[in-house]
């Protein structure tokens, strides 16, 4: 027994020595035979800089963003057994915003990314698909000022609070006509040699809060607001946040990002090797089980040429890497 930990304790020191991005590194995760497979994301010239900058979840949240209401497994109405799979894009086919995958550039809004995906896919799934309404990221990261620093990370929880009292206008993708304040931040080239500038050059300042439509739109900024009804988070149980995107639609979680998981390609992520490079922001599109092993359907925000085309499994049921442990939620004023 003895020899097997000393001979686990020297892989892992190995581990630590190679370059995150590199060859050896990719080799060395697919060599354990686990339950996912590595491959080549990033360009191996990417500044470790880079993958600071865009993890922007906050580990201190502030006061105002804890005290979300908590729902848990009593808060819901139980009706059938939970299926041992769900995909919300294909629950609610009528809503495209489920599918998409967003690229949030060089700019730590993932904290934004994750919460006005799922706020989206609400008002959607809630309206019976008669709204379809992409809230404008930009705006949540510029006009927030309780959520965080913008492009220097953020509190997911506050974002949810500020839906529900000042409201968030649309705005589509970057270089977009589609709603009233489309993302500022180019997208960039962090993966492979591409149109778009290097990931490594200098890291975007925060667009300026302007509460003003892009001069086409239709309507004005006030018009265009839409609000929530209520915010909160869900208790760290599985089962829970089961029923909540079974009841509700797809959520926002959080998670450590450790080394390797930049180099996910496909399979059931777990982490098996490398440091933590920061808190990230994804939105949870629902479950299943593969090769007996139980997971989270992830869409993430590094565009389609990430991982497995912009989405990942993480192993569910374990708070792989404190997936389970800070989720939230919310509902349209509407509904």
């Amino acid at each position: 027994m003895q020899i097997l930990l000393l001979l686990a304790c020297a892989l892992t020191a190995l581990a630590t020595e190679y370059d995150p991005l590199s060859d050896e590194f990719i080799d060395y995760i697919n060599s354990l035979n686990t339950t996912w497979r590595a491959g080549r994301n990033f360009n191996r010239q990417t500044s470790p800089m880079f993958f600071k900058k865009i993890m922007g979840v906050h580990p201190t949240q502030p006061q105002s963003a804890k005290h979300l209401m908590q729902l848990n497994m009593e808060s819901y109405k139980i009706q059938d057994p939970i299926p041992d799979s769900f995909d919300s894009r294909t629950n609610w086919p009528d809503c495209p915003t489920i599918s998409e995958i967003d690229d949030q550039g060089s700019c730590g809004s993932c904290w934004a990314f994750g919460a006005i995906g799922a706020m989206s896919d609400r008002i959607c799934i809630h309206s019976n698909g008669s709204v379809n309404a992409r809230l404008s990221p930009q705006d949540l990261i510029s006009c927030c000022w309780s959520c965080g620093f913008g492009c220097e990370g953020g509190f997911p929880g506050a974002a949810w609070k500020y839906w529900v009292h000042r409201g968030i206008v649309t705005g589509g993708s970057y270089n977009s006509s589609q709603g009233c304040i489309p993302y500022g931040i180019e997208p960039c080239e962090h993966h492979v040699p591409g149109p778009h500038p290097s990931c490594d050059k200098e890291h975007p300042t925060t667009p300026k809060c302007t509460r003003q439509c892009q001069p086409k739109y239709s309507i004005t900024y006030k018009q265009d607001l839409h609000y929530g009804k209520k915010s909160y988070s869900i208790e760290g149980h599985p089962r829970a946040i089961q029923l909540e995107i079974l009841n509700n639609g797809p959520v926002e979680g959080t998670f450590t990002v450790f080394e390797d998981f930049l180099s996910y390609k496909q399979g059931v992520y777990k982490h098996v090797a490398g440091k933590a490079l920061g808190g990230h922001a994804i939105r949870v599109l629902g479950w299943g089980v593969e090769n007996g092993t139980n997971y989270w359907l992830i869409a993430n925000s590094w565009n389609t040429d990430w991982g497995d085309h912009g989405t990942f499994k993480i192993l569910r049921g374990k708070n792989e890497c404190g997936i389970e442990s800070q989720v939230y939620a919310g509902l349209p004023k509407y509904t």
